[in-house]
């Protein structure tokens, strides 16, 4: 385990004694929210995500693929979502440009997705997701920290839509 995995981890343990929410943010499943750091881990934590993106690409015969934009610091965000046969998201990516806040939340928000139902991520919160990248750095740009979540949420949505209209045969 890298170092900043160890130290999260702890921040982790920490949380769960105080009674805060433990949510896990990647793959390794040792990683938690920003919200739990202190500042400098904080920018740490946003910068990783912006400088070392997660899922940026696109992934093959996607379910949902949703564009969004922040015209206010010029972002463009598009999300592409993959569910498997038992109904949960299989893969997941990003593309696009932005401001670096923009960019990170797209990365974490892909990472914290998969493996989650359509009704799953349709239900995620605009007001958690800010709280775990860190309220302090991104309560100025709201818009820019919830982009990607906003964009996957509505593609996602008429992706469910289309998916109960097909097995209650409405077509």
């Amino acid at each position: 385990m890298c170092l900043f995995s160890k130290r999260l981890s702890i921040i982790g343990e920490r949380a769960k004694r105080k009674g805060r929410r433990f949510l896990p943010t990647c793959k390794h499943r040792g990683l938690h929210a920003a919200s739990h750091m202190d500042r400098q881990e904080a920018i740490e934590f946003l910068l990783d995500h912006y400088e070392n993106p997660r899922n940026k690409g696109s992934i093959e015969h996607p379910n949902v693929s949703s564009s969004g934009g922040n015209p206010g610091c010029a972002d463009l965000i598009t999300m592409q979502a993959r569910f498997g046969e038992d109904g949960k998201l299989e893969a997941i990516s990003w593309d696009g440009q932005g401001c670096s806040i923009s960019c990170a939340a797209a990365s974490y928000v892909t990472s914290i997705v998969e493996g989650l139902t359509p009704g799953e991520i349709e239900a995620m919160s605009f007001e958690d997701l800010i709280e775990q990248l860190g309220k302090e750095l991104v309560m100025t740009r709201p818009t820019c920290a919830t982009l990607a979540l906003g964009t996957l949420k509505k593609g996602v949505h008429e992706y469910h839509m289309h998916k109960l209209a097909e097995d209650t045969h409405y077509h």
